[in-house]
């Protein structure tokens, strides 16, 4: 449903809670966000349940593409503290991505409960702005039969407004596409570059803007320009893996895209936002389409090293 971006809200949360968790569990966050999946499993499977430890393996399974233990873990974390805000918030992700893969009836009773999960995020915890951002992305994309609306999207980003401006000029222009007003979406983007003082994300936000308008140039041009900010910026990481999606799903400039996946696994602000074993797979993916067939096994081989259930990595024919 989403491309999930970093946020300073989530960052100082998790902090706060692995200065409180015991060290276990702290360690086994530090291996999720170094994208080594079964190290964090095996650290989790041998803590007793809390609602922290379910919480970190929803996060885990949402990583590794298991959408049903994903819901498992977060509806037992929030049955274990149901007033957690970020707790909610996972669940309503997993929730999401569930319903994207399921029938149409499965798929309507599960985004209401993803719009019941982001609510509550948002009324726990009002400046949540990731609960914000999913919440607004949801009623800007989903069918008013299930709580879906513009009108809804654009309250969220007043409440944004306050928070965070860069992403609610970001979600301004994502209700403005989608009501095909292309000329006010690429003013909100361009103006949440411009609000922003880390913009790498949202260059690469206005990059698959373009893309889907396929306005190549332009594309490639934004995806330069993000590419830049985040080699002044040690914290942009994740953008890196955001612009060499939009150019693999361009399929122009693929060597540049190789380039930097290769350049946020060498770098130090790898998160769980872009799991190092998912970044490895699309990295054997475009070593083998460069060519580079030895790469692309010896990226398959580190993936599954790292997750050795990732179906993606495990069903490389190479």
């Amino acid at each position: 449903m989403r491309n999930l971006l970093a946020t300073g809200f989530l960052a100082a949360t998790l902090a706060l809670a692995a200065q409180a968790a015991p060290a276990p569990l702290t360690q086994a966050d530090a291996a999720l966000q170094a994208g080594e999946a079964d190290r964090a499993l095996a650290l989790l499977d041998a803590l007793p349940a809390s609602a922290q430890s379910h919480n970190l393996k929803c996060r885990l399974m949402y990583a590794l593409e298991h959408w049903d233990a994903a819901v498992s873990e977060c509806e037992k974390a929030v049955d274990m503290d149901g007033e957690n805000s970020g707790y909610h918030l996972w669940l309503g992700r997993a929730l999401g991505e569930k319903a994207d893969r399921a029938s149409f009836l499965s798929a309507y009773s599960l985004a209401k409960r993803v719009r019941a999960e982001f609510e509550t995020a948002v009324r726990l915890d009002p400046r949540n702005a990731d609960a914000l951002a999913d919440l607004g992305e949801f009623y800007t994309e989903a069918p008013g039969i299930v709580g879906g609306g513009t009108d809804k999207a654009e309250g969220i980003a007043g409440q944004l407004d306050k928070i965070n401006a860069a992403r609610a000029d970001e979600l301004r222009g994502h209700i403005a596409e989608s009501k095909k007003d292309y000329g006010t979406a690429e003013r909100e983007f361009r103006q949440a570059i411009a609000g922003s003082g880390h913009p790498a994300p949202q260059w690469m936000t206005l990059a698959s803007f373009y893309r889907r308008r396929q306005r190549w140039t332009e594309m490639e041009a934004a995806v330069q320009s993000g590419l830049k900010a985040a080699q002044r910026d040690r914290h942009a990481g994740v953008a890196l893996v955001n612009g060499a999606s939009v150019l693999s799903r361009a399929n122009r400039n693929l060597a540049l895209a190789a380039k930097m996946l290769e350049d946020y696994l060498a770098g130090s602000s790898k998160t769980e936002e872009a799991p190092a074993f998912v970044v490895r797979t699309r990295l054997a993916r475009l070593d083998a389409q460069l060519g580079d067939m030895a790469g692309a096994r010896r990226e398959k081989a580190a993936a599954l090293e790292l997750a050795q259930e990732y179906k993606p990595a495990q069903d490389l024919k190479f």
